[in-house]
C-alpha cells in the first residue's frame, strides 16, 4: 500500500470537480481531516503499519462519492445520492479503486467499510479485520464532522445561519431519542435545529474509547452546543439538558470496563 500514490490520484481525480466551491472545498478538507484521525485513533490503539496505512486509504475514499453528489446536486441530503453506494460502484463496479491502490488483496475490507460508513446502524460484518476498518472509519469520519460542525462556515452545511438556527424548536421525537442514546435517523429530521441536534449526538455511535478521549479532550460537546445562540427559551432549556446528557454519556463510556 501507497498512501502517497493514493493520494496523488485523489487529486487527479477531484480535477472533475469545481474546487472552488464552498461544499466542494468543504468535502476536501473534511476527507482529509478523516485521514488525520483515522491516524490518530490507530496511533492511540497501538495498529501496526499495515493496518494503518489501511485505515487512512479508506479515510481518503469514504467520500469519494460525495463529489458527484455536489456537482449533480449541490446538496449533501440523503435524499439526493447514497454517496457511499455511488462510491463503491465508482471504485469496485468501474474499478477506479486501481488508480488509488496497485494491490487487489485488501478490496473486501475497503468495500466494506465504505458501502457502511454512513449506515444507521453497523451490521452484518463477520470478519474481525473488516468490522475493525469499518468501526475505524465511522468514528474518524464522525471526529473530523464534530470540526466541520464547530469551524466550517454555518451556511455552507446547514443553509442557515447559527442566529436563525436558534430560533427553532426541537420535535419532540428528536428531543426523546437523545435520551434513549441513539443517534437520529435522517428521515426523523423536521426543523434545522433537529438537523443541529442529530449532528452532536453523533457520540452515542462511536466505537472506541480513544476516539471518545478525543472528543473530551477537545471539549467537543460543550463547544458544539455553544456555537448556536438559543433565543427560544425552550430549545435554550433543552440543548442545556442533551448537553448534560451527552457530558455524562461520555464520561461513562471512557470509564466504562468493558471497553
Amino acid at each position: 500500500m501507497d498512501f502517497a500514490k493514493a493520494a496523488h490520484a485523489f487529486q487527479e481525480y477531484l480535477k472533475d470537480y469545481d474546487q472552488n466551491n464552498d461544499k466542494v472545498k468543504l468535502k476536501i478538507v473534511h476527507t482529509y481531516g478523516v485521514v488525520r484521525q483515522a491516524e490518530e485513533v490507530c496511533r492511540r490503539k497501538n495498529l501496526g503499519p499495515e493496518d494503518t496505512e489501511l485505515a487512512k486509504i479508506i479515510a481518503l475514499l469514504h467520500d469519494i462519492g460525495r463529489f458527484e453528489q455536489l456537482k449533480q446536486f449541490d446538496s449533501f441530503e440523503p435524499s439526493t445520492m447514497d454517496h457511499a453506494a455511488y462510491g463503491v460502484k465508482i471504485l469496485f463496479q468501474e474499478s477506479m479503486i486501481r488508480r488509488f491502490l496497485n494491490e487487489d488483496q485488501w478490496d473486501d475490507i475497503i468495500r466494506t467499510a465504505i458501502a457502511k460508513h454512513s449506515d444507521f446502524i453497523l451490521e452484518d460484518v463477520s470478519d474481525p479485520r473488516t468490522l475493525l476498518h469499518a468501526k475505524l472509519i465511522r468514528d474518524a469520519d464522525k471526529l473530523d464532522n464534530f470540526r466541520v460542525k464547530l469551524e466550517d462556515d454555518f451556511m455552507t452545511f446547514m443553509g442557515i445561519t447559527e442566529e436563525e438556527t436558534g430560533t427553532l424548536k426541537i420535535s419532540p421525537g428528536i428531543y426523546e431519542t437523545v435520551f434513549r442514546n441513539s443517534t437520529i435517523l435522517s428521515s426523523d429530521r423536521i426543523t434545522k435545529m433537529d438537523y443541529w441536534v442529530s449532528y452532536i449526538v453523533h457520540i452515542f455511535d462511536l466505537n472506541f474509547r480513544e476516539s471518545m478521549d478525543i472528543v473530551a479532550e477537545n471539549n467537543y460537546i460543550q463547544r458544539l452546543i455553544q456555537r448556536v445562540p438559543y433565543s427560544d427559551p425552550d430549545t435554550a432549556r433543552k440543548m442545556q439538558e442533551i448537553q448534560k446528557h451527552a457530558e455524562n454519556y461520555v464520561m461513562e463510556f471512557q470509564e466504562s470496563p468493558f471497553l
